[in-house]
């Protein structure tokens, strides 16, 4: 197709202004259908090619505003409505470069829910974006990030900062001065609310030389078309989506000016910033899995004292006695949240979820020189496998001897020669489970700092939800320092969220172990 001369049959309405349909080649980015890409033309490597990411809120009119920049997304069937919502959308729009604009474009459309189902798949979102950003193919710069809100808005709903903060969370700071306002139903005045709603609710936008926040005017009525059948009306109906549109096309060419000098930002560090977030959704997750072995240990203990102090002189007598004890053993179990990584050796989860798009061990995110970092022995990968099974501990109830017990905890000589009974033997085995507690609350708490001092979001949902129990953890070690820097982290994040954090945690995300 020419790009100055449409094919009329790609025509969808005579406007003004003609609107056409591009024909665009679909492609699926992964399995499930939640990443896909359209593209239209063929892209000339020696052209500049910009990228767009766009985020708001469903009714804000991002897919207006998306139509508006030159893509005009086909209809889907109603069976498709639901990825059409949730789906991430790649939008490549080659082969106009030097007609209106010295560059090719890439728009990235992420999912608006503005409904409680969003909450529920924020972490999609992400997942979907790290896929994105690190395949081969993927997208691997970003030139502009726009947040989506209506003029009229002049304070952001529960919803909508959740929406922000999804996406923006998973930036560098360096993001910061790619990131601007695009304000939708405009009527060309300055939009003071929306500005201030967003600078209310901590949206990071770039500045100009002013130090005045960057935004961009669109009006929605592209699509209206003139309705009164008198003749008065219609020219004054006429006239004003004229200017409407004046308004929007002279604010696009403002935007594209900006786009074309503004600095590309690489998305590696959004690629670590992913990547830590996960390693503290791992470690906290392990840590309430090391709290309840502990528990486990030390009622063990417990119920072996009892039982040794109650038939000790059986037991110094020779005598045979039995007794029962609460134990605990390690099993594999179907999940239905995901593959996981396991070590067969050290028969351990080594990364759960796993990483969903790796198909060779080595490439998993836990892996480092073809050894994973996460596992007792730090097995080589070829000893780990991802399947839809994970390890779980589990109790029951064991009747053990006085003979089956010096067979199981036979004295033991130790480096210096001295001899260690069953009670200090297991005693041994707490104190270990108690030391992994402690280096995942020290890895846990590394992980909140990197993220303050890389990402762009300071204090985000997807880490917030976390630092009560932290505190309470970091407490136990009796380091002051680190839990202050903790409680001021978790002061700001009330103050930023309000009652986004409670939204979230009826979401059912905080205090599930997995």
């Amino acid at each position: 197709m020419d790009p100055e001369n449409p094919s009329p049959h790609n025509l969808i309405d005579l406007g003004p202004p003609a609107r056409y349909q591009l024909e665009t080649k679909k492609q699926k980015l992964d399995d499930e259908g939640m990443l896909r890409r359209w593209t239209f033309g063929e892209r000339d490597s020696t052209k500049v090619n910009r990228t767009i990411l766009i985020v708001g809120e469903t009714g804000t009119g991002k897919s207006t505003l998306i139509n508006s920049i030159i893509v005009e997304e086909e209809k889907e069937e109603k069976s498709q409505s639901v990825i059409q919502t949730t789906a991430i959308t790649v939008y490549d729009v080659f082969g106009f470069e030097g007609i209106k604009v010295p560059y090719s474009l890439t728009i990235i459309d992420t999912p608006g829910y503005g409904d409680a189902r969003g909450i529920q798949e924020d972490q999609l979102i992400a997942k979907k974006l790290f896929e994105l950003f690190g395949s081969e193919y993927g997208v691997h710069q970003i030139d502009v990030v726009g947040v989506l809100v209506k003029a009229s808005v002049n304070r952001l709903t529960v919803e909508q900062k959740y929406i922000f903060d999804s996406v923006l969370s998973i930036f560098g700071k360096d993001m910061e001065k790619n990131i601007v306002a695009l304000i939708t139903h405009s009527d060309g005045f300055e939009p003071a609310n929306a500005l201030q709603a967003l600078e209310d609710a901590h949206v990071p936008l770039a500045k100009d030389d002013s130090n005045q926040s960057i935004y961009f005017l669109f009006n929605n009525s592209q699509r209206k078309s003139v309705t009164s059948a008198k003749a008065t009306q219609a020219k004054k109906e006429e006239r004003i989506l004229k200017n409407l549109w004046d308004l929007s096309e002279e604010s696009m060419k403002e935007f594209t000016e900006f786009l074309g000098r503004i600095t590309p930002q690489n998305v590696k560090m959004s690629e670590g910033i992913l990547r830590e977030q996960k390693h503290l959704e791992e470690c906290v997750s392990n840590i309430r899995k090391q709290v309840h072995l502990v528990d486990l240990k030390q009622n063990e203990i417990k119920q072996t004292q009892e039982a040794l102090d109650k038939d000790k002189k059986v037991m110094e007598e020779n005598k045979d006695f039995s007794y029962t004890v609460e134990e605990k053993y390690k099993r594999k179990a179907d999940t239905t949240e995901g593959e996981a990584t396991t070590c067969t050796v050290c028969e351990e989860n080594c990364h759960f979820p796993g990483c969903w798009w790796v198909k060779d061990l080595s490439w998993c995110t836990v892996m480092k020189n073809y050894h994973c970092t996460r596992c007792t022995g730090k097995c080589h990968y070829t000893d780990h496998v991802k399947e839809n099974k994970k390890y779980v501990f589990m109790t029951r109830q064991v009747t053990r001897t006085n003979e089956k017990l010096k067979k199981k905890y036979e004295i033991i000589e130790k480096a210096a020669g001295e001899k260690e009974t069953l009670i200090s033997r297991l005693q041994s085995e707490l104190k270990q489970f108690t030391s992994e507690k402690a280096r995942l609350v020290e890895e846990s708490y590394q992980c909140v700092i990197n993220l303050e001092e890389k990402a762009l979001k300071t204090s985000s949902l997807s880490t917030a939800q976390h630092l009560d129990f932290l505190i309470e953890k970091v407490k136990e070690t009796g380091n002051t320092e680190k839990v202050h820097k903790l409680e001021k982290m978790k002061k700001r994040a009330e103050e930023e969220y309000k009652g986004a954090l409670d939204y979230f945690k009826a979401a059912s995300y905080v205090g599930e172990s997995t």
